[in-house]
């Protein structure tokens, strides 16, 4: 074998004593381009990372000296500084930490600051990098408060990835704590103006424990955090109440209908949660202000609270939740469920106590949030004992509660969609049928637990054939009148899969009445997918056949246009005329009509003004008349 050849080479490789080792080198602007488009939302969050460095700073500088100054300065001008009280660096926390991308003092595996780390709100080490976003060079002076007399250290980074470190006298920083100061990119100029960072400062630490001031260039300070609204003592519940109201309107733009009070002490969390009082699409995400010991992580956690729980809108301030490495989410785990079901049960309380204490409130917010309260109630037995009496349902006697329904009607008939109460509606009212609309999301299913809470009271779902069976037959004279009219009747519509019966029912205003439930419609809407199709497909929907029910169209014997139908005996006008019965009876259902069923009303009525004209040289269109 030939010496270098690849085998020869293979087992040198395989025999050799050790590896060598490497380092990962990082290419730190491809890094700083990572967060600033995939990791973080926004530029804007360099200053949240730079607040949140102090806080972490000052409680670990706590833990050893307790009563420390606890005071975090922001200054603007052509730079930004942001100054804390903090524990401070020594020169080897600066070559450990901050030299070392990813690495983070709060996570040290021993230590004196080991103890605090559970009051940190940063784990992740990179949050420095942060500002690179928005500056080109970042300096850090720090000087550590464990060692009285120790120097101060410098730390110069660049976003080429370059950084110098030099020890200066104590004196170039008097009082121990951390000093970092930006120097703006000219792109990133906009997010370090004086009003852009009062503004953010305000944003993201306005419920931080520790005092923070802004300093504008002319020397004028903002303290832009202040004790949580409801931590304040106020000087009695009314004024509390308006001051949690005011607090709603500036962080939320509306006047809460009620406040719940959230204290979970074994989670760390307390705050507020404010009804909206006007209703929302259930589907819309809840914005949800969520801060982590203080810092505010996110303003659109919508995984705070249950998703039936859409009525309100939450502040909290919470110790014991994740955060995602962005730190602008909370992460999906067992804590944050377990949160997430206590607030849910806290709200359900609220109600429980509102239907106790304050009925009218309760049916202010049911007026408005009736959909979130049949969601809970759906699923809460207790919640649907009390609460179900006052929710509205539509039904033939109007929107009305059920407890009121059911005192009329001990018989409770509930249609499964819309369309089918609608079709019913006028009829079984002027039967005395109580109709319940089951087509809403929800109602069904509450109506038919109706039993549970009031004995006595039998719910059943709607079937065609029983408002057929209260409409009443007409005579047989009067049938075999109108045996021409109906022949040809049938013979039109039965091409709609549609049969035709003579009745006499109230309002006499209705001419015909269209009865058709699911199951008919499933198999005319199978059927024409068949013939539209061939092969494997349509032996498939072929196989799918059953024999449901046709639809039935109703005519009122009582109302004067169908009785001057039944003498009609010219075949063509009759033709027209049965058209425009079903195309009327089809019209009362106020579904959207299909291209066909527009076509048969458009025919219908140039029939009928053809016949009114006397028009003899254009016959009356019939049933194969192509379409316009």
């Amino acid at each position: 074998m030939l010496a270098g050849t690849p085998i020869e080479k293979a087992i040198h490789v395989s025999h050799s004593p050790s590896p060598t080792a490497h380092t990962f080198q990082v290419d730190l602007r491809g890094l700083v381009d990572l967060l600033s488009h995939h990791l973080y939302s926004s530029p804007r969050v360099y200053l949240r990372e730079l607040l949140q460095n102090a806080v972490d700073a000052i409680t670990a500088r706590q833990a050893l000296q307790p009563g420390a100054p606890a005071r975090i300065t922001v200054t603007t001008g052509d730079s930004l500084t942001v100054t804390d009280t903090g524990v401070g660096l020594s020169e080897a926390d600066v070559h450990t930490f901050l030299a070392t991308i990813g690495r983070s003092s709060k996570r040290a595996a021993a230590g004196e600051l080991e103890a605090a780390r559970g009051d940190f709100i940063g784990q992740f080490g990179i949050g420095l990098l942060a500002c690179f976003v928005v500056a080109d060079e970042i300096t850090v002076l720090s000087r550590h408060a464990a060692v009285p007399g120790a120097p101060a250290v410098e730390w110069r980074g660049r976003s080429d990835g370059s950084y110098t470190i030099r020890t200066l006298p104590a004196d170039a920083m008097p009082e121990p704590g951390t000093r970092v100061t930006l120097t703006p990119r000219a792109d990133g100029g906009e997010w370090t103006q004086p009003d852009r960072v009062t503004s953010l400062a305000r944003h993201y630490g306005s419920l931080l424990r520790h005092e923070v001031v802004v300093v504008d260039p002319r020397g004028g300070t903002t303290r832009i955090n202040d004790t949580p609204p409801w931590e304040r003592r106020h000087g009695s519940p009314l004024a509390r109440r308006e001051a949690l109201a005011e607090h709603c309107r500036t962080t939320f733009g509306f006047t809460p209908l009620d406040t719940i009070d959230l204290d979970l002490p074994v989670a760390g969390l307390r705050g507020v949660a404010y009804v909206l009082p006007t209703a929302v699409n259930p589907s819309e995400r809840a914005g949800h202000r969520v801060h982590l010991k203080g810092m505010l992580l996110s303003d659109q956690a919508s995984e705070l609270l249950p998703e039936w729980a859409f009525f309100v809108r939450c502040v909290v301030d919470v110790s014991s939740l994740r955060p995602t490495a962005s730190r602008e989410a909370l992460y999906e785990d067992e804590t944050l469920a377990a949160v997430r079901d206590a607030l849910g049960a806290r709200i359900r309380d609220w109600l429980t106590e509102l239907a106790a204490s304050d009925p009218a409130l309760l049916q202010r917010f049911i007026d408005s949030h009736h959909l979130a309260v049949k969601a809970l109630a759906r699923y809460d037995d207790d919640l649907l004992r009390m609460l179900l009496p006052w929710l509205p349902f539509e039904t033939t006697d109007g929107n009305v509660t059920l407890e009121e329904f059911a005192r009329t009607h001990p018989t409770v008939l509930v249609t499964r969609s819309v369309d089918e109460f609608r079709q019913v509606a006028p009829i079984a009212a002027a039967a005395g049928l109580g109709v319940v609309n089951g087509g809403y999301t929800y109602d069904r299913d509450l109506v038919h637990r109706l039993p549970e809470i009031r004995p006595g009271t039998t719910v059943t779902d709607l079937d065609p054939a029983t408002v057929t069976a209260h409409l009443d037959p007409v005579d047989s004279a009067a049938e075999l009148a109108a045996a021409a009219f109906l022949a040809v009747a049938r013979e039109v519509v039965g091409t709609y899969d549609c049969d035709v019966v003579l009745r006499a029912f109230q309002p006499v205003t209705a001419p015909a009445l269209l009865l058709d439930n699911r199951e008919a419609r499933h198999e005319r809407t199978r059927a024409g997918l068949a013939e539209g199709t061939d092969g494997l497909w349509a032996d498939i929907l072929g196989s799918l056949r059953t024999e449901a029910p046709r639809a039935q169209l109703v005519l009122n014997h009582l109302n004067p246009l169908v009785r001057r139908a039944a003498t009609v005996i010219e075949r063509g006008l009759a033709v027209t005329t049965a058209e425009a019965l079903y195309g009327q009876a089809l019209l009362l259902t106020r579904r959207p009509l299909k291209a066909s069923e527009s076509a048969l009303l458009n025919r219908a009525f140039i029939g009928l003004l053809t016949h009114a004209m006397h028009d003899q040289d254009t016959p009356a269109p019939g049933p194969d008349a192509k379409e316009q």
